[in-house]
């Protein structure tokens, strides 16, 4: 009677591990489809991130198409997939968005949109899916993008996201930006690396009562006393 107890319950366990499985399956299945048919970057983003989160490479071959979509946010939206589930080919092409700036068709908004206008949200779409892939890859290749006025915004966050050490002393260098809102950027990145080899430079912009629209107005000098609250308490 036990070992028939003991067949059942394991035919039982087989049968729970299957149905599992084939929901799993069906739930990677119902995400790529949601991902080809979602329009907006941000929406489509997020069933990427699930997609990632899953951990299952089955979902690659659907999305290998889109890889060379002629939108190019969708497409580093794809290439996130690729690279988060450990594939190099999604890195590679949002490293050549990065770095593209052939011509395109100009779409989105703002109606009247130029193409140098075009190219640099494209860029930006690709240095945000950069910062949220987190790849230190990425690190030697953003850093000297501080220094380009297009991006550089947007590379001083990614920067922070990814969390590498070796981005400290280029952060430190973007606190004299010219652009206040790049050293903005820069002070939450230094703080998110704890670096507090900063502490000498943020003090020196506490007198910078510029104001800057981010989410709402913030002084330069109140993130910079921030910044500098939070790396002392870290000490």
């Amino acid at each position: 009677m036990k070992a028939v107890r003991f067949f059942i319950l394991a035919i039982l366990a087989l049968c729970a591990h299957g149905l599992a499985v084939a929901q799993g399956e069906q739930s990677v299945d119902k995400l790529v489809k949601e991902f080809e048919t979602t329009k907006e970057f941000w929406r489509q983003f997020e069933v990427a991130k699930k997609l990632v989160a899953r951990g299952d490479k089955s979902a690659l071959p659907a999305l290998e198409s889109w890889l060379n979509n002629e939108d190019r946010p969708e497409r580093c939206v794809a290439a996130f997939v690729f690279a988060g589930l450990g594939n190099d080919r999604g890195l590679q092409v949002i490293i050549a968005v990065l770095n593209d700036m052939s011509d395109r068709p100009v779409t989105g908004a703002p109606p009247g949109n130029s193409l140098r206008e075009q190219i640099r949200a494209d860029r930006h779409y690709a240095v945000y899916v950069l910062g949220e892939l987190k790849d230190k890859r990425a690190v030697p290749l953003l850093i000297p993008l501080l220094r380009d006025e297009g991006i550089s915004f947007e590379v001083a966050w990614a920067l922070g996201e990814i969390g590498d050490d070796r981005a400290v002393s280029p952060l430190i260098e973007a606190l004299h930006d010219k652009d206040p809102a790049v050293r903005l950027i820069a002070i939450h990145a230094l703080e998110k690396l704890r670096a507090s080899d900063a502490l000498p430079h943020l003090h020196a912009l506490l007198n910078e009562y510029e104001k800057i629209h981010y989410a709402a107005q913030v002084l330069v000098a109140e993130a910079a006393k921030a910044a500098i609250a939070a790396l002392e308490t870290k000490r």
